[in-house]
């Protein structure tokens, strides 16, 4: 039942939140606090209690719960988890407190509302990175939309209608395609064993032909490669992290994106391999591209919040090059690339968003020599552009670095290519270095510096990356346990 717990806990957090907050604001927040952080605690008992021990031969899961839901279309509730929906457990869990924390001042309308929606996003979060029946990995990956085009239309800024719109038809159309692609393989596997299920372990062996694989597998890389985002379908980002709040953008960016990632290592890979070595090298092709690309556009940013999110399209595009290259080296990159973008990428948010809450602006040009007046933000703000440009030593170098020389042995070009993106981050870190904290004060900026609960949450992150770059060997130790589903994929 842990696993039902960790999504009941946050969904009754959520309603909770919603009716205290008729009484007081406080209490609301508070008890969505408490949700995240006792599921963390669930989360990190589980994995003290299983890890390593030994489990039945062919339930190598962790924990799992397997229910019969609707069994007349072979639909059941079965939840598991192993080394890789782990680790982006914790992540989830570790950000989603974050997310609480940072908006505990800068969310002061319909507060109740605002943390309903987010422990509810939350909660459909961890339901895809869970979930082993298909149905119910589409139901919890279409949870995830509706309270985000809430929480970007309510709490965001002047075009967010706009912004949760073009989210909106973005995810929603992608998200139809993946349901067609999902009733087809369901429909395909009864067709050739008599048999209707939606049940992830059943359906690895479905038997389709090359075309229809193809077709098949291209549907559900619709819904992924638009949630990553991917290039050319990276454009709705930029547009919503502009208008959306700092919570939203780390949830966003940070999470959201982590479960597309997820997706494509669990399902995408096993279910379609010969349909996925045929389509690997236009993929990667399209990953280069990315890298590339959002490099050069962030570099030409104005607004703050707009160039943290090309610079996190270029983080996912490495992670989509390992994906997709072929190799379990790269591949073993992409999950630690996932983990440390999660964690610089929502730190810059935070910085950013900290800068916003005193200046007021999120224009690059209204700042400039804030580093007299603010040091420790400024301090902060360097480590984490650093940390995203992939500096030695932090756990983006680490993953970045496993993704190239993982692509290197399968395709030399293509490596290098994409190691031309690692120096054109440089470029834009240094940027928004320059122009927010060096420099004179010609504002004549006056402004508080890093409050104790700001410092106490980028310092955590500051730890976790630095432990990332430094002995990444636990991270491996625990994908060591995922290997034992697809095994073809990891050695």
């Amino acid at each position: 039942m842990t696993l039902v717990w960790l999504l009941i806990v946050l969904i009754a957090g959520g309603i909770l939140s919603g009716l205290f907050a008729r009484w007081h604001l406080g209490l609301s927040r508070w008890i969505a606090l408490a949700a995240v952080t006792f599921d963390l605690i669930l989360t990190l008992i589980l994995a003290a209690r299983d890890f390593g021990t030994a489990h039945p031969v062919g339930n190598q899961w962790l924990e799992e719960v397997n229910w019969s839901w609707i069994p007349q279309s072979g639909i059941h509730f079965h939840l598991g988890i192993d080394g890789l929906s782990l680790l982006l457990v914790l992540l989830t869990l570790f950000l989603g407190i974050v997310a609480v924390v940072i908006s505990w001042t800068e969310i002061t309308t319909a507060v109740g509302i605002y943390h309903f929606n987010l422990m509810l996003i939350l909660a459909g979060i961890l339901g895809v990175l869970l979930a082993l029946d298909l149905f119910l990995f589409y139901f919890s990956w279409e949870l995830m939309l509706v309270p985000m085009y809430f929480l970007i239309s309510i709490w965001g800024r002047e075009r967010r209608a706009y912004a949760a719109i073009k989210f909106f038809l973005f995810t929603q159309l992608s998200g139809l395609l993946m349901l067609i692609a999902i009733l087809a393989l369901y429909f395909a596997h009864h067709r050739a064993t008599g048999v209707y299920t939606f049940e992830y372990q059943e359906l690895l062996g479905a038997q389709l032909s090359p075309h229809a694989a193809m077709w098949i597998m291209l549907g559900f890389f619709a819904a992924f490669a638009v949630k990553l985002p991917m290039f050319p379908f990276h454009t709705w980002l930029p547009d919503v992290c502009a208008e959306a709040s700092t919570a939203t953008n780390l949830v966003l960016a940070s999470l959201m994106a982590a479960t597309a990632a997820y997706a494509m290592i669990r399902f995408l890979l096993p279910l379609f391999p010969d349909a996925i070595r045929t389509a690997g090298p236009a993929v990667t092709v399209l990953a280069v591209i990315g890298i590339l690309y959002s490099a050069i556009l962030a570099f030409s940013q104005t607004n703050l919040m707009r160039l943290i999110a090309y610079a996190s399209i270029g983080h996912l595009g490495f992670v989509l090059l390992g994906i997709f290259s072929g190799n379990s080296l790269a591949l073993r990159g992409a999950v630690v690339t996932v983990i440390a973008h999660g964690i610089s990428i929502g730190a810059l948010f935070l910085v950013a968003g900290a800068l916003e809450g005193r200046t007021h602006t999120r224009e690059i040009g209204a700042m400039g020599g804030l580093w007299d007046t603010v040091p420790r933000l400024s301090g902060v703000g360097l480590f984490f552009a650093l940390a995203a440009l992939g500096l030695p030593g932090m756990g983006d170098f680490i993953g970045e670095f496993l993704i190239l020389i993982g692509t290197y042995q399968v395709h030399f070009v293509t490596a290098a290519v994409a190691a031309c993106g690692v120096l054109a981050a440089t470029f834009y870190a240094l940027r928004f270095v320059q122009y927010v904290f060096q420099g004179s004060n010609s504002h004549l900026w006056h402004l508080p510096d890093l409050s104790p609960r700001e410092g106490l949450l980028l310092g955590a992150m500051m730890v976790l990356l630095l432990w990332l770059g430094l002995y990444p060997q636990p991270v491996f130790q625990t994908l060591a346990q995922a290997a034992n589903h697809v095994p073809t994929l990891w050695r």
